[in-house]
């Protein structure tokens, strides 16, 4: 049976950079771009928003309570989504597996700002066949439940996904599942798994 790609987003498809939102975000905050750089990568506000605890609207007030921005949630979520750049290995090796008809999905950790923000500037990401995101499932890697629900959408289990992750203990939960893992390094690292497993032809 032809395996199923399932891709998280962050660090694989897309990189990203928490200093651009804060130095765009502290120039409207009473807060340093440091402080910021720090609570945007490690508040629990940012947890909850992921994980569909706080709407965009209850993060925002949240965050301005925190940090004291002074402008709207327009601006704040247009600093806040757009960290992001394309890592064109990997779109390219993703390019080339639809093209042999693998079927393939993005499985994120993430928030519906940054994802209204991709969708509308990333071509790529329309070309996949679904989407498991942690703050619709309202869980996130590497816990059960989204896993689970990756498993429901796309129909398949076990060996039959082969699973890209730049995170160790969210590849160790797919592994334990039974699904074929990858701990994406750098998309030449990927590619050549997937030609040792016979997935892809050596070139």
């Amino acid at each position: 049976m032809t395996p199923v790609f399932i891709f998280d987003l962050g660090k694989v498809l897309v990189d990203f950079d928490y200093t651009i939102a804060a130095r765009k975000i502290a120039a409207r905050s009473d807060k340093a771009p440091a402080d910021l750089h720090a609570f945007l990568g490690s508040s629990p506000l940012l947890e909850d928003y992921e994980s569909g605890r706080l709407t965009r609207q209850e993060f925002y007030d949240a965050v301005v309570r925190a940090i004291g921005f002074h402008g709207d949630l327009a601006e704040f979520g247009g600093y806040f989504a757009a960290i992001f750049t394309e890592i064109p290995g990997t779109i390219a090796l993703h390019a080339e597996l639809r093209r042999r008809g693998f079927p393939s999905y993005i499985f994120s950790n993430t928030n519906d700002l940054a994802i209204e923000h991709v969708r509308r500037d990333f071509p790529f990401f329309a070309h996949f066949d679904g989407y498991i995101f942690s703050y619709e499932v309202g869980a996130m890697k590497p816990l059960p439940a989204i896993y689970e629900a990756m498993e429901k959408m796309c129909g398949r289990r076990g060996a039959d996904l082969i699973y890209l992750d730049d995170r160790a203990e969210n590849i160790a939960a797919g592994a334990a599942r039974g699904w074929r893992t990858i701990l994406h390094e750098t998309p030449e690292q990927t590619r050549a798994t997937l030609t040792k497993w016979e997935v892809l032809p050596t070139h």
